[in-house]
């Protein structure tokens, strides 16, 4: 898979190539500006975190993330893969950069199934913290892998999309319950874990990307399942706000519910905290760029509850809440932000409250300690300006 120039690209950042299903809100003014914007914020989290000769082999690059507990995880080199092939055609390296996380997540499988990638490397590029997987990050690397087969098309085309579907059959096989459908924690979760989820795990952007491009039915289940799952905990958690926690339990017995402190992370694995900010972005995509009513309806939920909440204060954004909208953590950040935007694209009523996150977006630069907001906020901001799009159409 030899690294193209940036030249090529089949759906060319900026190009705006792929619309939106009527009625989604994007920024007021100029779209041009705002990929601009876009390309500004891509470049300095270029310069943040992307890291060049990982392992001593000059050709291999990876995510570098300085806020986790190791400095290589799944997760950061899922987004990466993401973003840069969804920068195609503004990045003359883009492809060369795609290649190098690629070499990365190869050099590094699970010790579970080879098609899967170890979470966690050290500095030299050496797996610390066992050898096995992080779903979040398996889902983002097969998705990647997809965009780039429709990105950069011919042989290599050919090979991005022959891996993409390995891994979905290994995630397949690995990391979604064979009987609730949900997706698991990692290819390591048994004994009791596999009725554990993490709701930012839920991507149904992505197993909508799986199901057309393996044709396999199973990946509707899970969607299904997911967004069901949502819809409950909704219900039945979180009726005014339509927050969701980090962690769900009880999975397999019919009676899902948020965690109880110190499931897996911390005490707030019941609560709106530091993955489940995710969710408004992962429903939210799955609105703009599917047209899901479903999706649709849980971000919105979110999202107007937030902006009441807030008094369209984007200031006002907190760094944790319980379910019930009572905010605990004071503070502002983008990984909190970044996605209650994306929800309000679903949100007829919102075009003010989508301005101001957008403007608060733009004119907050990485923060080259913060790797995992930046990652975020970039991904948020590519769906926002219209630079996102999904490798089924």
């Amino acid at each position: 898979m030899t690294g193209g120039r940036g030249a090529g690209a089949a759906v060319p950042f900026g190009s705006h190539a792929r619309p939106y299903p009527p009625g989604t809100l994007r920024p007021s003014g100029d779209p041009e500006a705002a990929d601009r914007r876009v390309l500004d914020h891509y470049l300095r989290w270029k310069a943040c975190f992307v890291r060049r000769g990982i392992g001593g082999e000059e050709d291999r690059y990876a995510v570098h993330t300085p806020d986790a507990a190791h400095p290589y995880v799944a997760e950061a080199q899922g987004y990466g893969l993401v973003i840069t092939a969804l920068m195609a055609g503004a990045d003359p390296g883009a492809r060369t950069v795609f290649d190098g996380i690629l070499r990365h997540v190869r050099a590094h499988p699970s010790v579970n199934d080879p098609e899967l990638h170890a979470a966690q490397q050290d500095d030299r590029g050496r797996d610390v913290g066992g050898t096995d997987s992080a779903t979040d990050g398996d889902l983002d690397i097969a998705y990647g892998l997809l965009l780039a087969g429709c990105q950069w098309g011919g042989d290599s085309g050919g090979d991005y999309t022959e891996l993409a579907l390995r891994r979905i059959q290994a995630v397949k096989d690995h990391e979604v319950h064979p009987v609730t459908r949900l997706m698991k924690l990692g290819d390591w979760s048994c004994d009791g874990w596999d009725a554990v989820s993490r709701t930012s795990d839920g991507m149904p952007g992505h197993f909508r990307a799986f199901r057309a491009a393996t044709g396999d039915p199973f990946w509707d289940e899970v969607l299904d399942a997911q967004l069901t799952l949502t819809g409950t905990l909704q219900r039945q958690y979180a009726p005014e706000t339509g927050l969701l926690p980090d962690f769900v339990v009880d999975t397999t017995t019919g009676r899902p519910r948020p965690a109880p402190s110190q499931v897996l992370e911390s005490p707030h694995d019941g609560d709106y905290h530091w993955n489940a900010c995710r969710v408004p972005w992962r429903l939210g995509a799955d609105a703009a760029l599917g047209g899901d009513p479903r999706s649709g309806e849980a971000a919105r939920r979110i999202s107007r509850w937030a902006r009441t909440a807030t008094g369209g204060d984007p200031d006002r954004i907190g760094c944790g809440y319980r379910l019930d909208g009572r905010c605990y953590a004071a503070g502002w950040s983008p990984a909190f932000a970044a996605p209650l935007a994306v929800a309000a694209l679903t949100d007829d009523g919102a075009q003010g409250w989508l301005d101001a996150l957008w403007e608060r977006l733009c004119a907050t630069p990485p923060d080259p300690g913060r790797a995992y907001a930046a990652g975020v906020q970039l991904q948020s901001m590519l769906l926002i300006s219209r630079n996102a799009w999904t490798p089924w159409r």
